[in-house]
């Protein structure tokens, strides 16, 4: 990995003062060093982790939610959208922010922010208030995701940092799978607005701590403030197209309101793209796609992140309107595969890093698809748990703790170290805009099934997410388009062009 000129006074700034080293050698850290790096590392983490909790804790109250609201699956799938939009949009300029202003102190006020926006969702009358404080609690969990990494990177020498990395990126995926089975637990035996009223003493203690144990940080050459039209066209592509996908099936796909909503996500790529090469501050840095490993993996991010939210809302509605299971049972018939993932997310990472991200990649779509496939096969009207819904439980989870965790390290793995921070912002962007596609893929192909043709309508959805993460895994494995595309080949107008060899 070459780092240019460029980098050197964003590492030289991030440097704690027990990392510096001779020439050659990797930075000596004594007991109580490392042990501060493992605390900064335990508290960025629970950080990250109860940001991305709140992306799938929602999932297993939607239904108890949606009859406290008197609302339909379709309106209510806002407040799961919602979130993930406003998340994805803004997560790439609050890099540039924290560079700038501080990442110690972003860090924190997205944390108070969360915490503050949680009270207001737990609190919220109707859903309008609900989705507008959703959207507002993206905003600053928003700001806590990259700056948490950005916090960590600085503390481990360059050995160390892939384990770093694993670690942090294992805490998002495991909050993620975990997210259905804990909200089971608050909404059984408290109520469904504690899923967002319990981040408010876990937000507090990283307060409490991060003001002691985190150190501030800031890039000298930051300036300027991202682009908030570019901002906004990152939010608005994906939500016309999200708009299109869910009422297609309620106003009509040949309705001009739906044909309206798909010309206009088409339309706003080209505006978003020429806008980024015109605006002096761009909210995304696209010479970071010049990394093929960066640009593929992203991709692939994307499409196994819309097959795997859609199959978190979709299993817990299935069992719970098709096999008619309490809240609480079907969070914990779908337990064992969060489990799986939980168990093998670290794992999997350093596999990777012994085997290589695309081959442990591949593995975990073969193992997704052939999970969703049994499901799809084998399950039926009847709830045989065992035999019918444990064996895909556990393929899925083993696919979940080989995909997710791993794009987490892979995404940013071949670009220097100082444009850690854009890039796992980045991907984890490409994450939150799969979950919008997956959910709005979800509720289009399930549509509204009676009694007698619920089971189908749901073999469908499964077919379709099996084959969307069979797709994530051969993204991995398109052929280069040649030399002249890769970024050691050709040498970058931008500023901080990378300069990463291709890993792929």
């Amino acid at each position: 990995m070459t780092i240019g000129n460029a980098d050197e006074p964003r590492l030289a700034a991030a440097k704690p003062p027990h990392a510096e080293a001779g020439p050659g050698q990797e930075p000596e850290q004594d007991a109580a060093a490392r042990k501060h790096a493992l605390r900064v590392l335990a508290i960025s983490s629970l950080g990250v982790f109860v940001v991305f909790l709140d992306t799938t804790i929602v999932n297993v109250a939607f239904e108890t939610i949606s009859r406290s609201f008197h609302t339909t699956t379709d309106h209510l799938a806002w407040v799961l959208n919602a979130y993930s939009l406003v998340f994805a949009a803004v997560l790439i300029p609050a890099g540039r922010l924290a560079d700038r202003y501080g990442r110690k102190r972003i860090f924190l006020i997205g944390i108070a922010g969360f915490a503050v926006m949680s009270a207001l969702c737990g609190a919220a009358p109707n859903e309008g208030v609900l989705i507008t404080g959703r959207a507002l609690q993206a905003v600053f969990a928003a700001l806590v995701t990259p700056t948490s990494l950005a916090l960590v990177l600085p503390e481990f020498p360059p050995s160390r940092r892939p384990v770093a990395i694993g670690t942090w990126g294992a805490m998002g995926a495991a909050a993620a799978a975990l997210g259905p089975t804990l909200g089971a637990l608050l909404t059984q035996y408290a109520s469904w607005r504690w899923i967002f009223l319990v981040n408010v003493p876990v937000a507090a203690v990283v307060i409490t701590f991060g003001l002691r144990l985190l150190r501030e940080s800031r890039d000298p050459q930051a300036s300027g403030v991202p682009d908030p039209l570019g901002v906004l066209l990152v939010a608005a592509m994906p939500a016309s197209l999200s708009l299109g996908i869910i009422e297609g099936p309620s106003w009509g796909w040949s309705d001009a309101r739906v044909i309206g909503a798909f010309v206009l996500a088409v339309l706003l790529l080209p505006v978003f793209l020429l806008r980024t090469r015109a605006a002096a501050q761009p909210v995304v840095d696209l010479a970071l796609f010049k990394v093929r490993q960066f640009r593929l993996v992203n991709a692939a991010t994307l499409i196994f992140a819309a097959a795997f939210y859609g199959m978190l809302l979709g299993n817990i509605i299935f069992l719970q309107t098709v096999w008619h299971y309490s809240v609480l049972r079907a969070a914990l018939a779908t337990a064992p595969s969060p489990l799986v993932v939980t168990l093998l997310a670290r794992r999997a990472s350093g596999l990777s890093h012994t085997y290589g991200h695309r081959r442990v990649l591949t593995a975990g779509a073969l193992l997704w698809t052939a999970g969703l496939s049994v499901w799809a096969v084998g399950v039926g009207g009847g709830p045989h748990w065992a035999t019918h819904w444990l064996p895909g439980a556990l393929l899925t989870g083993l696919g979940v703790g080989m995909t997710l965790p791993v794009q987490s390290g892979a995404a940013v793995q071949a670009l220097p170290p100082a444009r850690f921070a854009v890039g796992s912002a980045i991907n984890a962007s490409f994450r939150q805009l799969g979950a919008v596609l997956g959910i709005s893929v979800f509720v289009a192909v399930l549509g509204a099934p009676g009694p007698a043709t619920a089971v189908d309508a749901f073999h469908r959805v499964w077919w379709v997410l099996a084959a969307l993460g069979f797709a994530a895994g051969l993204v991995l494995w398109l052929p280069k388009a040649g030399r002249a595309s890769e970024p050691g080949a050709t040498k970058s107008a931008a500023p901080e062009a990378v300069a990463a060899p291709e890993a792929v």
